[in-house]
């Protein structure tokens, strides 16, 4: 990882993806698929959610996603993602180079290779080479008591066609302090609205719409401490409930 460079979003610098961590402790990888993905952006918003948390801590956290400049000066601008964290690779080449998981590649003759891939998008969706999708996909709207709320009582929700949504009214549904049904799913709604009105913008090349990210965590020596690679679309961590919950098992107790 020393040596890979991409660019930079912040600054358009093409530069090591690790720059700059040499001065904490713990390095926290993130290997994103397309940007406009699902995993993409929920991932990025469990990290917004812990932000304040991470920052007390000494880990740095840097991410590449599969898309460009624009790609993610958008994908910053939305899900609140720093750019100076953010690196772009415009066609994939670190996933293929990690050997990570590049989804189902059932071609059909005759169809340009974006168009294949949303084909085979569309059956990962449905489950097929992408297991375990569906059931979180139920999770989202059955709720989970492992997890934590979601949503603020006072927070107001914008997912289109929906009505805004204050977060009391997922009270109705459960409850307070757990994940509530409809609350994640309400949230994976509004980032589906936000890359199909962005299309363009969030997947400038839709050949690798398929392809999977991973996780790493490395310690200063660049010893690899952790790693999770993604099988599966909705599959961006050992435990959806609590993605970064892994951190605990790495960290040291007194600083994080």
């Amino acid at each position: 990882m020393n040596q890979t460079e991409r660019q930079r979003v912040s600054d358009g610098v093409v530069t090591s993806i690790l720059s700059g961590c040499q001065y904490k402790p713990w390095q926290l990888v993130l290997i994103l698929p397309q940007l406009g993905d699902f995993d993409s952006l929920e991932y990025a918003w469990w990290l917004r959610r812990d932000a304040e948390q991470l920052s007390q801590q000494p880990i740095t956290i840097r991410a590449v996603g599969i898309g460009d400049r624009s790609s993610g000066q958008r994908f910053c601008d939305y899900t609140g993602f720093p750019p100076a964290c953010l690196f772009v690779d415009r066609s994939a080449e670190l996933h293929q180079t990690l050997d990570l998981y590049s989804g189902l590649s059932l071609k059909l003759p005759g169809l340009s290779p974006g168009v294949n891939a949303g084909l085979n998008l569309m059956l990962m969706c449905a489950g097929i080479g992408s297991p375990g999708t569906l059931a979180e996909v139920f999770r989202g709207y059955r709720g989970d008591a492992k997890a934590p709320q979601l949503i603020g009582d006072d927070e107001i929700v914008r997912a289109t066609p929906l009505p805004p949504l204050k977060g009391s009214f997922f009270q109705w549904a459960g409850g307070r302090g757990f994940q509530r049904p409809f609350e994640l799913a309400t949230l994976r709604l509004r980032n589906m609205t936000e890359v199909l009105t962005n299309w363009k913008t969030y997947v400038p090349n839709s050949a690798y719409l398929t392809q999977r990210g991973a996780t790493f965590l490395f310690n200063q020596q660049g010893k690899l401490l952790y790693e999770h690679r993604d099988r599966a679309i909705l599959d961006f961590a050992a435990n959806m409930s609590n993605p970064l919950s892994f951190l605990s098992g790495f960290v040291t107790p007194n600083k994080y």
